[in-house]
Protein backbone atom coordinates (compact mmCIF):
# COMPACT_ATOMS: atom_id res chain seq x y z
CA UNK A 1 0.00 0.00 0.00
CA UNK A 2 1.12 3.57 -0.65
CA UNK A 3 -1.06 5.30 1.89
CA UNK A 4 1.82 7.27 3.38
CA UNK A 5 3.28 8.62 0.14
CA UNK A 6 3.18 12.41 -0.28
CA UNK A 7 1.07 13.67 -3.15
CA UNK A 8 2.81 16.05 -5.56
CA UNK A 9 -0.45 17.73 -6.55
CA UNK A 10 -0.96 19.30 -3.13
CA UNK A 11 1.30 22.30 -3.76
CA UNK A 12 -0.31 22.94 -7.14
CA UNK A 13 -3.80 22.78 -5.66
CA UNK A 14 -2.80 25.26 -2.98
CA UNK A 15 -1.61 27.72 -5.61
CA UNK A 16 -4.74 27.31 -7.70
CA UNK A 17 -7.37 27.27 -4.94
CA UNK A 18 -6.23 29.33 -1.94
CA UNK A 19 -9.82 30.05 -0.89
CA UNK A 20 -11.40 26.61 -1.22
CA UNK A 21 -14.91 26.38 0.19
CA UNK A 22 -14.07 23.30 2.24
CA UNK A 23 -11.61 24.60 4.74
CA UNK A 24 -9.32 23.77 7.62
CA UNK A 25 -9.57 22.19 10.07
CA UNK A 26 -12.35 19.72 9.21
CA UNK A 27 -11.70 20.14 5.49
CA UNK A 28 -8.19 21.57 5.42
CA UNK A 29 -6.56 19.11 3.07
CA UNK A 30 -6.01 21.64 0.29
CA UNK A 31 -4.43 24.11 2.69
CA UNK A 32 -2.32 21.75 4.79
CA UNK A 33 -1.94 18.48 2.90
CA UNK A 34 -3.14 16.56 6.00
CA UNK A 35 -4.82 13.64 4.29
CA UNK A 36 -6.84 12.64 7.34
CA UNK A 37 -8.91 15.78 6.81
CA UNK A 38 -9.84 14.85 3.25
CA UNK A 39 -11.04 11.47 4.49
CA UNK A 40 -13.32 13.25 6.98
CA UNK A 41 -14.62 15.66 4.36
CA UNK A 42 -15.54 12.80 2.05
CA UNK A 43 -17.38 11.08 4.87
CA UNK A 44 -19.34 14.23 5.67
CA UNK A 45 -20.47 14.67 2.07
CA UNK A 46 -21.43 11.00 1.83
CA UNK A 47 -18.72 9.91 -0.61
CA UNK A 48 -16.89 7.64 1.84
CA UNK A 49 -18.22 5.27 4.46
CA UNK A 50 -17.17 5.67 8.05
CA UNK A 51 -17.85 7.49 11.29
CA UNK A 52 -18.35 11.23 11.03
CA UNK A 53 -17.53 13.79 13.74
CA UNK A 54 -20.15 14.84 16.25
CA UNK A 55 -21.87 18.17 15.68
CA UNK A 56 -19.24 20.12 17.58
CA UNK A 57 -16.47 18.59 15.49
CA UNK A 58 -17.48 20.11 12.16
CA UNK A 59 -16.13 23.64 12.44
CA UNK A 60 -14.59 25.47 9.51
CA UNK A 61 -11.79 27.99 9.49
CA UNK A 62 -14.17 30.95 9.62
CA UNK A 63 -15.69 29.50 12.79
CA UNK A 64 -12.44 29.34 14.78
CA UNK A 65 -11.38 32.48 16.62
CA UNK A 66 -8.94 33.55 19.26
CA UNK A 67 -10.83 35.11 22.14
CA UNK A 68 -8.23 37.55 23.45
CA UNK A 69 -8.85 38.74 27.01
CA UNK A 70 -9.29 42.44 27.54
CA UNK A 71 -8.54 44.49 30.63
CA UNK A 72 -11.45 45.26 32.89
CA UNK A 73 -12.65 41.70 33.34
CA UNK A 74 -14.67 41.38 30.12
CA UNK A 75 -13.68 39.38 27.08
CA UNK A 76 -14.35 39.50 23.40
CA UNK A 77 -13.24 38.26 19.99
CA UNK A 78 -10.16 40.08 18.78
CA UNK A 79 -8.63 37.76 16.20
CA UNK A 80 -10.86 35.96 13.66
CA UNK A 81 -9.99 32.57 12.28
CA UNK A 82 -9.58 34.17 8.90
CA UNK A 83 -6.35 36.05 9.68
CA UNK A 84 -4.81 36.67 6.23
CA UNK A 85 -1.93 34.25 5.76
CA UNK A 86 0.31 36.99 4.34
CA UNK A 87 -0.03 39.33 7.31
CA UNK A 88 2.88 39.64 9.67
CA UNK A 89 1.98 38.14 13.05
CA UNK A 90 1.27 40.59 15.87
CA UNK A 91 1.07 40.36 19.61
CA UNK A 92 -2.40 40.29 21.15
CA UNK A 93 -3.16 42.29 24.27
CA UNK A 94 -3.78 40.64 27.62
CA UNK A 95 -4.65 41.28 31.22
CA UNK A 96 -2.31 43.00 33.63
CA UNK A 97 -2.78 39.91 35.82
CA UNK A 98 -3.23 36.43 34.43
CA UNK A 99 -6.31 35.34 36.37
CA UNK A 100 -8.90 37.28 38.37
CA UNK A 101 -9.58 36.59 42.03
CA UNK A 102 -11.45 33.28 42.52
CA UNK A 103 -15.19 33.57 42.01
CA UNK A 104 -16.82 32.68 45.34
CA UNK A 105 -19.93 31.00 43.95
CA UNK A 106 -18.04 29.02 41.32
CA UNK A 107 -15.44 27.96 43.88
CA UNK A 108 -18.16 26.63 46.20
CA UNK A 109 -19.63 24.57 43.38
CA UNK A 110 -16.23 23.10 42.52
CA UNK A 111 -15.52 22.30 46.17
CA UNK A 112 -18.88 20.55 46.43
CA UNK A 113 -18.20 18.52 43.27
CA UNK A 114 -14.93 17.17 44.65
CA UNK A 115 -15.85 17.00 48.32
CA UNK A 116 -16.29 13.22 48.31
CA UNK A 117 -13.68 12.44 45.67
CA UNK A 118 -10.07 11.39 46.00
CA UNK A 119 -7.75 14.19 47.20
CA UNK A 120 -5.36 13.64 44.30
CA UNK A 121 -7.58 15.66 41.95
CA UNK A 122 -6.38 19.12 40.94
CA UNK A 123 -8.23 21.62 38.79
CA UNK A 124 -7.91 25.10 37.33
CA UNK A 125 -10.92 26.57 35.55
CA UNK A 126 -11.49 29.89 33.80
CA UNK A 127 -14.66 31.10 32.08
CA UNK A 128 -14.07 33.81 29.50
CA UNK A 129 -17.49 33.98 27.85
CA UNK A 130 -17.58 37.13 25.68
CA UNK A 131 -19.55 39.95 27.24
CA UNK A 132 -19.42 38.51 30.77
CA UNK A 133 -17.02 38.98 33.67
CA UNK A 134 -14.29 36.37 33.86
CA UNK A 135 -14.79 33.63 36.43
CA UNK A 136 -11.89 31.68 37.92
CA UNK A 137 -11.86 28.75 40.31
CA UNK A 138 -9.22 26.25 41.28
CA UNK A 139 -8.51 23.34 43.57
CA UNK A 140 -4.92 22.45 44.45
CA UNK A 141 -3.81 24.13 41.19
CA UNK A 142 -0.08 24.11 41.94
CA UNK A 143 0.34 20.37 42.50
CA UNK A 144 2.80 18.87 40.01
CA UNK A 145 1.92 15.76 38.01
CA UNK A 146 3.58 13.78 35.28
CA UNK A 147 1.97 15.46 32.23
CA UNK A 148 2.08 12.44 29.93
CA UNK A 149 0.98 13.29 26.41
CA UNK A 150 -0.14 16.79 27.39
CA UNK A 151 3.57 17.56 27.13
CA UNK A 152 3.29 17.12 23.36
CA UNK A 153 1.80 20.60 23.28
CA UNK A 154 5.20 21.95 24.36
CA UNK A 155 6.82 20.21 21.39
CA UNK A 156 4.31 21.84 19.04
CA UNK A 157 5.04 25.25 20.54
CA UNK A 158 8.75 24.60 20.14
CA UNK A 159 8.21 23.94 16.45
CA UNK A 160 6.21 27.13 15.96
CA UNK A 161 8.86 29.10 17.82
CA UNK A 162 11.59 27.83 15.50
CA UNK A 163 9.45 28.59 12.46
CA UNK A 164 9.00 32.15 13.74
CA UNK A 165 12.74 32.42 14.37
CA UNK A 166 13.41 31.50 10.76
CA UNK A 167 10.55 33.48 9.20
CA UNK A 168 9.73 36.26 11.67
CA UNK A 169 7.54 38.24 9.26
CA UNK A 170 6.47 35.60 6.75
CA UNK A 171 3.79 33.16 7.86
CA UNK A 172 3.29 31.98 4.27
CA UNK A 173 6.82 30.57 4.33
CA UNK A 174 6.18 28.92 7.68
CA UNK A 175 3.11 27.17 6.35
CA UNK A 176 4.90 26.18 3.15
CA UNK A 177 7.65 24.51 5.16
CA UNK A 178 5.09 22.65 7.28
CA UNK A 179 3.33 21.43 4.16
CA UNK A 180 6.30 20.60 1.94
CA UNK A 181 8.97 19.31 4.32
CA UNK A 182 8.74 15.51 4.18
CA UNK A 183 10.27 13.47 6.98
CA UNK A 184 10.85 9.73 6.79
CA UNK A 185 10.12 7.68 9.90
CA UNK A 186 13.37 6.28 11.24
CA UNK A 187 14.83 4.86 14.43
CA UNK A 188 13.26 7.60 16.53
CA UNK A 189 9.81 5.96 16.34
CA UNK A 190 10.78 2.83 18.30
CA UNK A 191 8.62 1.89 20.16
CA UNK A 192 5.03 3.16 19.96
CA UNK A 193 1.67 1.43 20.38
CA UNK A 194 -0.46 4.31 19.07
CA UNK A 195 -2.10 3.91 15.68
CA UNK A 196 -2.60 6.71 13.17
CA UNK A 197 -5.11 7.16 10.34
CA UNK A 198 -3.79 6.72 6.80
CA UNK A 199 -5.57 7.80 3.65
CA UNK A 200 -4.73 8.00 -0.05
CA UNK A 201 -6.95 10.67 -1.68
CA UNK A 202 -6.33 9.21 -5.15
CA UNK A 203 -7.38 5.64 -4.41
CA UNK A 204 -9.46 6.51 -1.32
CA UNK A 205 -7.76 3.64 0.43
CA UNK A 206 -8.11 3.86 4.21
CA UNK A 207 -5.77 2.41 6.83
CA UNK A 208 -5.21 2.63 10.56
CA UNK A 209 -1.99 1.28 12.03
CA UNK A 210 1.21 2.09 13.88
CA UNK A 211 3.79 4.23 12.12
CA UNK A 212 6.50 2.10 10.51
CA UNK A 213 10.08 2.92 9.64
CA UNK A 214 10.11 4.16 6.06
CA UNK A 215 6.73 5.92 6.27
CA UNK A 216 6.86 9.46 4.91
CA UNK A 217 4.75 12.33 6.23
CA UNK A 218 4.93 16.09 5.93
CA UNK A 219 5.68 18.13 9.05
CA UNK A 220 1.99 19.08 9.11
CA UNK A 221 1.01 15.41 9.18
CA UNK A 222 3.61 14.54 11.82
CA UNK A 223 2.16 17.37 13.94
CA UNK A 224 -1.34 16.07 13.35
CA UNK A 225 -0.36 12.52 14.26
CA UNK A 226 1.26 13.84 17.44
CA UNK A 227 -1.77 15.86 18.60
CA UNK A 228 -4.78 14.14 17.04
CA UNK A 229 -3.70 10.50 17.42
CA UNK A 230 -1.21 11.31 20.22
CA UNK A 231 1.39 9.10 18.57
CA UNK A 232 4.61 8.88 20.58
CA UNK A 233 6.50 8.11 17.37
CA UNK A 234 5.30 11.41 15.93
CA UNK A 235 6.19 13.31 19.11
CA UNK A 236 9.78 12.08 19.08
CA UNK A 237 10.10 12.75 15.35
CA UNK A 238 8.76 16.30 15.62
CA UNK A 239 10.99 17.05 18.62
CA UNK A 240 13.99 15.78 16.65
CA UNK A 241 13.07 18.12 13.78
CA UNK A 242 12.75 21.08 16.17
CA UNK A 243 16.28 20.40 17.42
CA UNK A 244 17.53 20.33 13.82
CA UNK A 245 15.80 23.64 13.10
CA UNK A 246 17.54 25.25 16.06
CA UNK A 247 20.99 23.87 15.21
CA UNK A 248 21.02 24.18 11.41
CA UNK A 249 19.03 27.41 11.10
CA UNK A 250 18.85 28.53 7.48
CA UNK A 251 20.48 25.26 6.43
CA UNK A 252 17.48 23.26 7.67
CA UNK A 253 16.62 20.65 6.56
CA UNK A 254 20.09 19.11 6.67
CA UNK A 255 21.20 16.26 4.46
CA UNK A 256 20.66 12.83 6.09
CA UNK A 257 24.40 12.40 6.60
CA UNK A 258 24.65 15.78 8.37
CA UNK A 259 21.69 14.91 10.56
CA UNK A 260 23.23 11.57 11.56
CA UNK A 261 26.58 13.20 12.28
CA UNK A 262 24.96 15.78 14.53
CA UNK A 263 23.23 13.21 16.72
CA UNK A 264 26.15 10.79 16.85
CA UNK A 265 29.00 13.28 17.33
CA UNK A 266 27.41 15.87 19.64
CA UNK A 267 28.03 15.12 23.34
CA UNK A 268 24.95 13.70 25.01
CA UNK A 269 24.89 16.46 27.61
CA UNK A 270 24.77 19.04 24.84
CA UNK A 271 21.96 17.17 23.07
CA UNK A 272 20.00 17.17 26.30
CA UNK A 273 20.55 20.90 26.74
CA UNK A 274 19.33 21.67 23.22
CA UNK A 275 16.32 19.36 23.51
CA UNK A 276 15.16 20.88 26.79
CA UNK A 277 15.75 24.41 25.52
CA UNK A 278 13.79 24.19 22.26
CA UNK A 279 10.56 22.99 23.90
CA UNK A 280 10.74 24.81 27.23
CA UNK A 281 12.10 28.25 26.35
CA UNK A 282 8.83 29.18 24.58
CA UNK A 283 6.91 28.24 27.75
CA UNK A 284 9.07 30.63 29.78
CA UNK A 285 8.18 33.38 27.30
CA UNK A 286 4.53 32.83 28.26
CA UNK A 287 5.22 33.43 31.94
CA UNK A 288 5.20 29.73 32.84
CA UNK A 289 8.03 29.08 35.28
CA UNK A 290 10.60 26.30 35.31
CA UNK A 291 8.98 24.99 38.49
CA UNK A 292 5.48 24.93 36.92
CA UNK A 293 5.85 23.02 33.65
CA UNK A 294 8.80 21.27 32.10
CA UNK A 295 8.89 18.78 29.26
CA UNK A 296 12.05 16.81 29.84
CA UNK A 297 12.23 13.57 27.88
CA UNK A 298 11.37 12.04 24.54
CA UNK A 299 8.29 9.84 24.12
CA UNK A 300 9.96 6.78 22.62
CA UNK A 301 12.60 4.44 23.96
CA UNK A 302 14.86 5.15 21.00
CA UNK A 303 14.50 8.90 21.44
CA UNK A 304 15.44 8.67 25.11
CA UNK A 305 18.46 6.55 24.21
CA UNK A 306 19.74 9.11 21.71
CA UNK A 307 18.90 12.22 23.76
CA UNK A 308 19.03 11.73 27.55
CA UNK A 309 16.12 13.37 29.32
CA UNK A 310 15.18 15.00 32.59
CA UNK A 311 12.01 14.75 34.63
CA UNK A 312 8.77 16.07 33.14
CA UNK A 313 6.05 17.71 35.24
CA UNK A 314 3.22 20.23 35.01
CA UNK A 315 0.56 21.85 37.19
CA UNK A 316 -3.06 22.68 36.36
CA UNK A 317 -2.40 26.41 36.86
CA UNK A 318 0.45 26.35 34.32
CA UNK A 319 -1.63 24.43 31.79
CA UNK A 320 -4.59 26.78 32.24
CA UNK A 321 -2.31 29.77 31.70
CA UNK A 322 -1.10 28.09 28.52
CA UNK A 323 -4.68 27.80 27.23
CA UNK A 324 -5.28 31.43 28.09
CA UNK A 325 -2.15 32.45 26.21
CA UNK A 326 -3.49 30.63 23.14
CA UNK A 327 -6.70 32.64 23.31
CA UNK A 328 -4.68 35.82 23.76
CA UNK A 329 -2.63 35.06 20.67
CA UNK A 330 0.56 35.07 22.72
CA UNK A 331 1.84 31.53 22.08
CA UNK A 332 4.73 32.71 19.89
CA UNK A 333 2.39 35.04 17.96
CA UNK A 334 -1.19 35.28 16.71
CA UNK A 335 -0.68 33.02 13.69
CA UNK A 336 1.03 30.32 15.75
CA UNK A 337 -1.63 30.50 18.48
CA UNK A 338 -4.42 30.13 15.97
CA UNK A 339 -2.67 27.31 14.12
CA UNK A 340 -2.09 25.45 17.37
CA UNK A 341 -5.74 25.88 18.32
CA UNK A 342 -6.75 24.39 14.96
CA UNK A 343 -4.45 21.42 15.51
CA UNK A 344 -6.03 20.85 18.95
CA UNK A 345 -9.54 20.87 17.49
CA UNK A 346 -11.30 17.56 18.10
CA UNK A 347 -12.58 16.26 14.78
CA UNK A 348 -11.73 12.59 15.20
CA UNK A 349 -13.28 10.31 17.81
CA UNK A 350 -13.47 12.14 21.12
CA UNK A 351 -11.95 10.53 24.19
CA UNK A 352 -11.77 10.98 27.96
CA UNK A 353 -12.84 14.48 29.09
CA UNK A 354 -13.79 15.54 25.56
CA UNK A 355 -16.11 12.52 25.11
CA UNK A 356 -18.69 13.85 27.57
CA UNK A 357 -22.16 13.88 25.97
CA UNK A 358 -22.59 17.37 27.37
CA UNK A 359 -19.88 18.56 24.97
CA UNK A 360 -21.12 16.79 21.83
CA UNK A 361 -22.33 20.00 20.18
CA UNK A 362 -19.48 22.12 21.54
CA UNK A 363 -16.26 22.91 19.73
CA UNK A 364 -13.55 21.34 21.89
CA UNK A 365 -9.83 22.07 21.56
CA UNK A 366 -8.26 19.34 23.59
CA UNK A 367 -5.26 17.32 24.62
CA UNK A 368 -5.03 14.57 27.18
CA UNK A 369 -2.28 12.49 28.68
CA UNK A 370 -2.22 9.33 30.74
CA UNK A 371 0.37 7.22 32.50
CA UNK A 372 -0.58 4.17 34.52
CA UNK A 373 1.40 1.34 36.10
CA UNK A 374 0.30 -1.80 37.88
CA UNK A 375 1.69 -4.37 40.25
CA UNK A 376 0.27 -7.67 41.40
CA UNK A 377 -2.31 -7.23 44.12
CA UNK A 378 -4.80 -9.77 45.47
CA UNK A 379 -8.29 -9.03 44.24
CA UNK A 380 -7.16 -6.34 41.80
CA UNK A 381 -7.28 -6.67 38.01
CA UNK A 382 -5.08 -4.19 36.16
CA UNK A 383 -6.79 -2.42 33.27
CA UNK A 384 -6.32 0.46 30.91
CA UNK A 385 -6.22 3.80 32.75
CA UNK A 386 -6.73 2.15 36.15
CA UNK A 387 -3.31 1.42 37.59
CA UNK A 388 -2.66 0.67 41.25
CA UNK A 389 0.89 2.12 41.33
CA UNK A 390 0.38 5.22 39.17
CA UNK A 391 -2.80 6.28 37.41
CA UNK A 392 -2.18 9.74 36.00
CA UNK A 393 -4.86 11.25 33.80
CA UNK A 394 -4.59 14.83 32.56
CA UNK A 395 -7.03 16.81 30.44
CA UNK A 396 -6.78 20.33 29.04
CA UNK A 397 -9.61 21.78 27.02
CA UNK A 398 -10.94 24.96 25.50
CA UNK A 399 -14.71 24.52 25.27
CA UNK A 400 -16.94 26.68 23.08
CA UNK A 401 -20.62 25.94 23.63
CA UNK A 402 -23.33 26.66 21.03
CA UNK A 403 -24.98 29.12 23.45
CA UNK A 404 -21.82 31.26 23.47
CA UNK A 405 -20.29 30.04 26.73
CA UNK A 406 -16.52 29.74 26.55
CA UNK A 407 -14.30 28.24 29.20
CA UNK A 408 -10.85 26.74 29.73
CA UNK A 409 -10.13 23.82 32.01
CA UNK A 410 -7.09 21.89 33.20
CA UNK A 411 -7.90 18.73 35.19
CA UNK A 412 -5.17 16.45 36.55
CA UNK A 413 -5.49 13.36 38.70
CA UNK A 414 -3.73 10.28 40.03
CA UNK A 415 -6.57 8.26 41.50
CA UNK A 416 -5.59 4.61 41.81
CA UNK A 417 -7.70 1.61 40.79
CA UNK A 418 -10.44 3.52 38.95
CA UNK A 419 -11.01 3.97 35.23
CA UNK A 420 -9.75 7.54 35.08
CA UNK A 421 -10.83 8.01 31.46
CA UNK A 422 -14.47 7.42 32.44
CA UNK A 423 -14.05 9.56 35.54
CA UNK A 424 -12.76 12.52 33.53
CA UNK A 425 -15.68 12.14 31.12
CA UNK A 426 -18.08 12.23 34.05
CA UNK A 427 -16.40 15.26 35.61
CA UNK A 428 -16.58 17.10 32.28
CA UNK A 429 -20.37 16.71 32.37
CA UNK A 430 -20.62 18.01 35.93
CA UNK A 431 -18.28 20.93 35.31
CA UNK A 432 -20.28 21.96 32.26
CA UNK A 433 -23.49 21.89 34.32
CA UNK A 434 -21.91 24.03 37.02
CA UNK A 435 -20.82 26.64 34.50
CA UNK A 436 -24.29 26.63 32.92
CA UNK A 437 -25.71 27.63 36.30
Amino acid sequence: MKLWRALPVVAALLLLTPNASWVYPIDGYVLTGIRRLERLRLRLVGELDGTVPVGGGRQRIADIWLHAVRTGGAVGNTAPGGIPAGDAPIRAGGLDTDFPEPDAALSREIERLFSDRDPSYSLALLEITPGRPMRFASMRPDVLYSPGSVGKLAIAVGLFAELARRYPDDVDSRQTLLRNREVTAGKWIVQDHHKVPLFDPDTREVGFRRIRQGDVFSLYEWLDHMLSASANAAASTVWKEVMLMRVFGRDYPPAPAAEDSFFTETPRAELQKIAVSVVNDPLRELGIGEDEWRQGSFFTRAGKRIVPGVKSYASPRALLLFLLRIEQGRVVDVWSSLELKRLMYMTEKRIRYASSPALAEAAVYFKSGSLYRCKKEPGFQCGKYQGNVDNYMNSVAIVEKPDGRLYLVALMSNVLKINSAVEHQTLATYIDRILAR
